[in-house]
């Protein structure tokens, strides 16, 4: 806890964001750390609530409470350490995390929560401002071998408990850069990729070896809508005759699809075709294909992708920005007596939403309109429950002008291909079925062969696949050594 009657005090302490004007003539975080006194206060309020449901709250159980009393007594370097115990990647979550534990917190259920996430991202800002984050090396090796497919935050995390163990382990990236999604599918105002760019270079120094535009698949054919920048093709056999096990930790990336009359087009595009190549310009690797400089622009799909779309859209100087999400709107608050410590429903509006945007809610898309192969607009339709059924209500069809459209409906499943070149069986959803408790936990159906992370959860927040990444290493080196010391 921090100040026994700090909750009484103080005021949570806001985020402060650079104003609209500015940030979006840019691509960088406009959202700075908390100051010295700031994350104080903030820390401050923690109460001493007896059960801290934030801890359970957190997929990763963070020692919430004891980091945000360290902070409050100006400790940071301490604070680190004990967030460090349970998280490997802070500075992703502090920045991106959607903080299902401040809706637990116990502060939070007459109160404004303490600003936990705000706290985390304090600490790991002023460890590295500091240079207290440092290579961990291991003492002793143990001749084993470990590959992990795909860099994302769930490959990441288990390459590095592993490393830190003694087992050398490869990454295999098929993109060109490492990290997954969070380096190409979150924009670099959300997420500047330097934390990525630190954190592999810490591995490194820890004995990771990376290997990027290499795909891991029997060919190098991907389906329409899934990034590749692979040269290299490596087969699951070649894995099985060099390592002693392999981790599958890519991401879901295979896109909800719109099939819907005039689907074909020019001016339709996955969220991703947009993101990505935006994210490697900002890089230096060359112009996004797809500019909505003027254009009037629809994003289908209510959730952070579709977020992310807007606030690309934004700076790229579009016309206009409109939202469409099917289900209805939320409430702006949550029923507290009804939802406390879970995640509640509740209309959200992002940093992206505050730029410039039209919400559209219960609208479902009927036909895309075009002229000449080009896109021109939308024939939308309002829908609405009706026994236990979404249903369009008649004489609410309307029309919409879009000159680009991004679908932004979430992911269906990962890819396949990758799964079924290992032979790993699949479940209902199409992802590797593994389980997460007792024995035998994260492997597949293949000997010597584990999957973590949203390819055996399906598509999810990267604090779960840091969790799903940290606690399949242990699994996978209790396999190794016949037992772990690694934390569950």
């Amino acid at each position: 806890m921090g100040k026994p009657t700090g909750f009484l005090e103080f005021e949570r302490v806001k985020e402060h964001y650079a104003p609209v004007e500015e940030r979006v003539k840019h691509y960088g975080e406009f959202v700075p750390s908390l100051t010295v006194q700031e994350a104080s206060t903030q820390g401050a309020r923690c109460m001493d609530c007896g059960i801290p449901f934030c801890n359970n709250g957190c997929p990763v159980n963070n020692i919430i409470p004891d980091w945000n009393d360290l902070v409050y007594r100006g400790k940071a370097e301490m604070a680190i350490r004990v967030l460090h115990s349970t998280n490997n990647f802070p500075e992703f979550t502090g920045r991106i995390c959607p903080a299902p534990c401040e809706a637990a917190c116990t502060l939070g259920i007459n109160a404004d929560p303490v600003g936990i996430k705000s706290i985390e991202r304090y600490i790991i800002d002023t460890a590295w401002e500091n240079g207290w984050v440092k290579p961990q090396p291991a003492a002793v090796k143990t001749g084993k071998k470990v590959a992990v497919v795909g860099s994302g935050p769930a490959g990441l995390a288990a390459a590095q408990q592993l490393a830190r163990v003694g087992h050398d382990v490869t990454v295999f990236e098929k993109n060109s850069r490492v990290g997954g999604l969070l380096r190409y599918g979150i924009p670099d105002f959300k997420l500047d990729k330097n934390t990525i760019d630190r954190r592999a270079a810490q591995m490194e120094a820890e004995g990771v070896v990376f290997k990027t535009s290499t795909l891991v698949a029997l060919d190098n054919n991907l389906p329409a809508g899934v990034a590749n920048d692979a040269t290299t093709v490596v087969t699951p056999a070649q894995l099985d005759a060099e390592f002693d096990a392999v981790i599958l930790a890519g991401g879901s990336e295979t896109p909800r699809d719109l099939p819907v009359p005039g689907r074909e087009l020019n001016g339709i595009h996955f969220a991703l075709e947009f993101l990505i190549p935006q994210n490697k310009e900002v890089a230096g690797d060359g112009a996004n294909p797809i500019n909505v400089k003027g254009k009037h622009v629809v994003v289908i799909g209510g959730g952070d992708t579709g977020s992310d779309c807007v606030g690309t859209s934004n700076r790229h100087g579009a016309a206009s920005v409109t939202q469409l999400e099917v289900m209805p709107q939320p409430p702006v608050q949550e029923n507290k007596e009804l939802t406390w410590p879970y995640w509640p429903l509740k209309l959200r509006t992002s940093s992206s939403h505050e730029e410039g945007c039209v919400r559209e809610f219960a609208v479902s898309t009927k036909e895309f309109i075009g002229e000449n192969g080009k896109l021109t607009g939308l024939k939308l339709v309002k829908v609405e429950f009706k026994d236990g059924k979404l249903v369009e209500i008649p004489g609410s069809e309307f029309e919409l002008k879009a000159d680009a459209v991004f679908l932004a409906m979430g992911f269906t499943n990962p890819l396949a291909k990758v799964l079924d070149a290992f032979g790993v069986e699949k479940d209902a959803r199409g992802n590797a079925k593994a389980t997460t408790e007792d024995e035998g936990c994260y492997a597949t159906s293949v000997p010597k062969v584990y999957a973590a992370g949203d390819i055996r959860r399906g598509q999810s927040l990267v604090v779960w696949a840091i969790r799903e990444g940290r606690q399949c290493a242990r699994e996978v080196d209790a396999f190794l050594m016949g037992s772990s010391l690694l934390p569950r």
